[in-house]
């Protein structure tokens, strides 16, 4: 298979990867998204569309027609804490009409952006082909070798994007390391019927020795249990039946339905992790997204985080001066903070959550004060969850399809 060039090479077919191919077809550019599957068809990753993007989708006249898709709406964050119904973010807050969240799987989501970016004559996403590693000339990065059914060749690029997740090969190939923070907790994710009666919306429930996660799929909730870091041997030793009761306890309204995991096979151990990187460039390759900043699954945020660190890379790319490296800089010194910001405030809400795993109680003054300041704090966080520290908008160039000069 013969080498091909293209303006940007981006590896990943994530929401970070296929959202800035699309947004750079769309400003004209020759670009190629690599994925190293055939499909989209990951479970359990993430699958909240915040206000933030629905915005994006606006800004770029997709929004009505991706929400023509099978998804599932809610205004309001609820949880049941210590047994009492908390609202704590309510959308709504925000004004419409991105006044709510959107639950979609995420290959829905994918599989959507990736027809609309096929209309486009620059795109190309190219399914099935692996990256090895970055190919470099002179201490620059000028493309990627890959693996496409069997077969060995060379893309190059001016640049080269790492959208390729937390574990991103490019990231390692090209020599940056991210720094990583210490996380007390990692999730079970697993899928549950509804129960005959089920309870209204209700995004989780927290009380002594833990935290459940029920997330509304319409037929079906995408369940998670909060466990202390590491701590999955010990739970499985304990046995299955033991787990049920766990997840009984903590969420009554489940109980039911907790029977039907009938094997440690039905759950996927997602170890969190929170990282960064303290410079995301190099001559020729940039990281956005997890590769960049690896976000906590705390309020859903990683994937919108992921796409705004696409849409200013797409602006900053067709619309400021000067060379490739004062451009990734200034991405760079847009995206980090925000990005640093949000995993603060994931930390904070980790040293509760894990203090819950641990096995402590919640004090039973804590609903109660959390009821009486939901009214003084809910607009703030929901405006932290909703739209995030600095919120992208697409530029005017790449809304009207202008190719730069």
């Amino acid at each position: 298979m013969g080498d091909s060039s293209y303006d940007v090479v981006i590896a990943g077919g994530g929401p970070a990867g296929v959202m800035l191919g699309y947004l750079l077809a769309r400003a004209g550019r020759r670009i190629a998204v690599l994925e190293k599957h055939d499909d989209f068809l990951r479970d359990f990753r993430g699958d909240t569309i915040h206000p933030s993007t629905l915005t994006i989708l606006g800004e770029l006249g997709l929004r009505e027609r991706f929400l023509e898709l099978p998804v599932t709406r809610i205004h309001t964050m609820d949880a049941v804490i210590a047994g009492r119904r908390l609202a704590f973010v309510d959308f709504r807050t925000l004004g419409p009409p991105d006044d709510f969240l959107v639950f979609a799987p995420q290959w829905d989501f994918l599989d959507f952006l990736a027809r609309e970016g096929r209309a486009l004559p620059g795109f190309d996403l190219r399914m099935g082909t692996e990256v090895e590693g970055v190919v470099e000339e002179d201490g620059r990065v000028v493309g990627v070798s890959v693996s496409e059914r069997g077969q060995m060749s060379v893309l190059r690029a001016a640049l080269v994007v790492a959208a390729d997740g937390r574990d991103s090969r490019v990231r390692a190939s090209a020599g940056l390391v991210p720094r990583a923070a210490g996380v007390p907790i990692d999730v079970l994710w697993f899928h549950l019927p509804k129960p005959a009666e089920p309870p209204p919306t209700t995004l989780g429930y927290a009380d002594r020795g833990g935290l459940v996660l029920t997330i509304d799929r319409g037929d079906h909730y995408q369940a998670g249990c909060v466990i202390e870091k590491d701590g999955f041997g010990r739970l499985r030793d304990n046995g299955l039946d033991a787990f049920h009761e766990h997840l009984a306890r903590i969420a009554p309204p489940i109980a039911p339905v907790v029977g039907t995991l009938e094997s440690w096979d039905q759950i996927k151990v997602l170890s969190v992790q929170i990282d960064a990187l303290e410079r995301w460039y190099r001559p020729g390759v940039v990281c956005i997204g997890d590769a960049a900043h690896a976000m906590s699954p705390v309020f859903g945020v990683g994937v919108n985080y992921a796409i705004q660190d696409a849409v200013a890379l797409a602006n900053l790319l067709q619309t400021a001066p000067g060379p490739l490296s004062e451009v990734l800089a200034r991405l760079q010194s847009r995206r980090l903070s925000p990005a640093l910001r949000m995993q603060r405030v994931q930390r904070v809400a980790h040293r509760g959550i894990g203090a819950l795993a641990a096995g402590h109680g919640i004090p039973g003054v804590v609903p109660v004060i959390a009821t009486g300041v939901a009214p003084i704090a809910r607009r703030v966080l929901s405006r932290l969850v909703g739209r995030g520290f600095r919120p992208e908008h697409v530029a005017t160039a790449i809304r009207a399809g202008r190719p730069r000069t």
